[in-house]
């Protein structure tokens, strides 16, 4: 089942849910997520206008509690570190090159950290700064290099403390698409300091505009297929197909010794060319990007200049 927000008037949000995306919309009797919302209605509904919500649009699906970004897709890292080198230090790329044509393994500095391979990692982004599929979108005055990644997200639809794999699965309510906007000319020297992304990351994140009960996607997340659309051309078909994690594995890490509640967000991390530095398709002004999964949504935005 699909569910989404409307506002109506200026001072209404009403959920509508569908069976399917032939099926007409209809007013939803019960909190479709699996959880009532934390946040009282005129605080979303102050949020919603904020992002430019008027009678008739389409709002977030559900206001997060928190945001989690995790990272699943070990060739995602290899492919994101070779694109930032080609852009950024194309003499360290060239070097790259020449030992993963000579050794045929990948770079050693191109894969993830050793912690990666021992923990499912993630860090804590901005739930304040979440958009809604078709705002305007513009870099950050402080950056000339704004990219995209396409991501899976789901939120909780119940607490979770010490939870094994298989009891975390189960707190999933609802998944969504998600787009990591980031600053990639300030990522790394923030990375570099010890406490990972921030102005890089934090200033805009969106969601699709629908989202799906966690059963009809739970047991075949993976095999989903996803695009990437530029002005109407699709530059990318990611890849999804193998996570280093489980979503109950992220899911226990995060709950081990830390209380984790209904309305937190938490996504998969970038797919397999998900992202723009992956193939060297970096935004601009005028661009029109769309971003799919089928079977969970969609998100659209226009890219505008910074004010």
């Amino acid at each position: 089942m699909e569910f989404r927000r409307r506002m109506i008037g200026t001072d209404t949000l009403v959920t509508e849910v569908r069976s399917g995306p032939d099926a007409e919309w209809s007013a939803a009797t019960a909190p479709v997520a699996g959880y009532p919302s934390p946040f009282t209605e005129d605080w979303e509904v102050r949020q919603a206008v904020g992002h430019g919500a008027k009678d008739g649009s389409v709002v977030l699906p559900f206001q997060p509690l928190s945001f989690r970004d995790f990272m699943l897709f070990e060739q995602h890292n290899v492919n994101a570190a070779r694109g930032w080198a080609r852009r950024f230090r194309p003499g360290l790329a060239r070097i790259a090159d020449g030992v993963e044509s000579v050794t045929r393994k990948t770079f050693p500095a191109f894969r993830p950290k050793p912690l990666w391979y021992r923990k499912p990692i993630y860090y804590m982004s901005n739930a304040s700064t979440l958009v809604p599929s078709g705002t305007p979108v513009a870099a950050p005055p402080y950056s000339s290099a704004l990219d995209y990644e396409l991501e899976l997200a789901f939120v909780l639809r119940a607490p979770l403390y010490n939870a094994t794999p298989e009891e975390a699965v189960r707190a999933i309510g609802a998944f969504v698409v998600l787009c990591d906007f980031s600053a990639r000319d300030v990522q790394i020297a923030e990375m570099n300091s010890n406490f990972g992304p921030q102005k890089s990351k934090h200033f805009m994140t969106s969601l699709s505009s629908t989202a799906v009960e966690a059963a009809d996607i739970l047991d075949r997340w993976t095999t989903l297929p996803s695009t990437v659309s530029l002005n109407g051309e699709i530059v990318a078909r990611p890849d999804s197909s193998s996570p280093k994690w489980s979503l109950g594995e992220m899911l226990a890490h995060s709950s081990a010794g830390e209380r984790l509640y209904p309305g937190e967000l938490c996504a998969t991390g970038t797919y397999v060319n998900g992202s723009g530095m992956e193939i060297n398709r970096w935004l601009a002004p005028g661009d029109v990007l769309r971003l799919e999964i089928e079977g969970v949504g969609t998100i659209e935005h226009a890219i505008v200049p910074h004010e």
